[in-house]
């Protein structure tokens, strides 16, 4: 009876609500939003989706970016504050590769380190193995960072391996992504700090509703003992990455041990993302132990970027190698949502007659970034990029190599998320050597992919490829 009575009066008032909830989200979108196109998306959402499109962008594109990214900023010059940035001397590389190492030393980036010694690890028993082995001889400190860490099979090991060492007087700092190791179970955490080890948790998520939120998240991957010997690259902690996921099965990922003075940029990383979580300063000479023998020849960069930086460095050295590579160019990505810069670099190296290949899933884990990616495929296709999609299980490696000469690897994927919304970490390496050995695991990998036939994609139905445009125009937003 109200309903009928005043419905004109309420249907008033909802439309002039709705107006103004549409101008002020507007506002916040064209405010917030830099990239042309998640500006159009989001600003279409709110425009064609009364209220629920402002909902969605308060829960997905509405980040509360200012306030965290304001306080890791201030956490960060605290952090240079009390130690410095240890000054060292870049060691020289080839001069065709200096621009990749003066873009990923600016500005206040890492060195080129001498003397390293790298090993690569492509399955997860095998990190595993090692990586427990040298927790269970470290001596004076174990960091552990990760982006996902599950309380399953794998995730209990490495809490009982980081017992045992806080027992024996280790100090063990633990760090994780609030939203990727949402589900690491309390009474591991605890049974951490019973034994001496300290946890922390980054940008922790409290309301129930904002764990939808997937940016501003740490996915760097990162592990360093003793201040010796680091750990870093696209492995995370869980039964998956050994293989044992009924869905994904096989697991192919690409992780890298380094010994040798590069260890201080990762451990630089850590002690500042560890400082911001959990307001501990630590530093000092233990954490930073001089090197009077060099264990090997490897020359490596530590590479950072985050949404807390203007400069996107793993962004920018990306972008130079495209640029930069005359002969080829291979890179492997379970995610492929490219800037249009990177998309026109990578296009026009293929135009340029560089031997352009991209490696990618076959059996996506999110469907979302998989089709906004075959969105991007037709660009590439076109240009002469040959695609292959790894067939035996999940492609979750994340790499580029160029000329036989150049080789980056880490944790960024070649999309926009890693490359602006995540806070990410890569090594590059300029080192033949290196290098081939990555370019062959590639070519074994291609053995077991299949190739996207450009005109067999080309001729798709009509509504994959509406699917895909609604993937990309979201893609980058979310």
């Amino acid at each position: 009876m109200f309903v009928e009575q005043f419905w004109q009066d309420i249907a008033g008032w909802l439309f002039l609500v709705d107006v103004v909830v549409t101008v002020g989200t507007l506002i916040f979108v064209l405010h917030l939003k830099r990239d042309t196109m998640s500006a159009i998306a989001w600003s279409l959402t709110v425009l064609l989706v009364p209220f629920l499109g402002a909902v969605l962008f308060y829960l997905f594109g509405y980040q509360w970016v200012a306030r965290p990214l304001r306080r890791k900023q201030q956490r960060a010059v605290i952090f240079k504050t009390l130690f410095g940035r240890a000054v060292q001397e870049t060691a020289a590389v080839a001069e065709r590769w200096q621009v990749l190492a003066r873009l990923a030393e600016q500005p206040d980036g890492f060195p080129v380190t001498a003397g390293n010694q790298v090993t690569f690890y492509h399955e997860g028993d095998a990190l595993y193995a090692a990586l427990l082995e040298d927790i269970a001889a470290a001596r004076h400190h174990v960091h552990v960072q990760f982006f996902i860490f599950r309380s399953d099979a794998t995730g209990q090991r490495m809490i009982q391996a980081l017992c045992s060492a806080a027992k024996r007087g280790v100090e063990v700092r633990l760090l994780y992504d609030s939203i990727g190791a949402h589900d690491l179970s309390r009474r591991l955490l605890r049974q951490l700090r019973r034994a001496g080890g300290q946890d922390a948790a980054f940008l922790p998520v409290l309301n129930p509703l904002y764990r939808l939120r997937v940016n501003l998240r740490n996915h760097r991957k990162i592990v360093v003992i003793d201040g010796r010997i680091a750990y870093t690259g696209g492995f995370n902690i869980g039964e998956e990455y050994r293989g044992r996921h009924p869905h994904y099965g096989y697991w192919r990922d690409t992780h890298c041990r380094i010994v040798g003075p590069a260890v201080a940029g990762l451990q630089r990383i850590f002690l500042e993302d560890w400082h911001f979580a959990s307001y501990e300063a630590v530093g000092g000479a233990p954490y930073y132990p001089r090197w009077e023998t060099l264990p090997g020849t490897v020359l490596t960069q530590v590479v950072a970027s985050g949404p807390d930086m203007e400069y996107k460095a793993i962004r920018e050295t990306y972008f130079a190698a495209l640029v930069q590579a005359r002969q080829r160019v291979w890179i492997a990505s379970p995610y492929f949502v490219p800037d249009m810069g990177l998309r026109d670099a990578l296009c026009l190296a293929a135009r340029a007659g560089v031997d352009v290949r991209f490696l990618t899933l076959f059996r996506p884990d999110k469907w979302l970034p998989f089709l906004a990616a075959r969105y991007y495929w037709t660009d590439a296709l076109e240009a002469g990029v040959k695609i292959y999609q790894f067939i035996p299980g999940m492609m979750h490696s994340k790499y580029v190599l160029v000329d036989g000469e150049w080789a980056s690897v880490g944790t960024a994927n070649f999309d926009n998320r890693s490359l602006f919304l995540n806070f990410e970490v890569n090594c590059q390496f300029f080192d033949a050597a290196i290098t081939a050995e990555l370019e062959q695991r590639f070519l074994s990998d291609l053995e077991q992919s299949v190739r996207v036939d450009p005109a067999v994609f080309a001729g798709r139905p009509w509504m994959a490829r509406v699917f895909e445009n609604a993937a990309r125009l979201f893609s980058p937003v979310l």
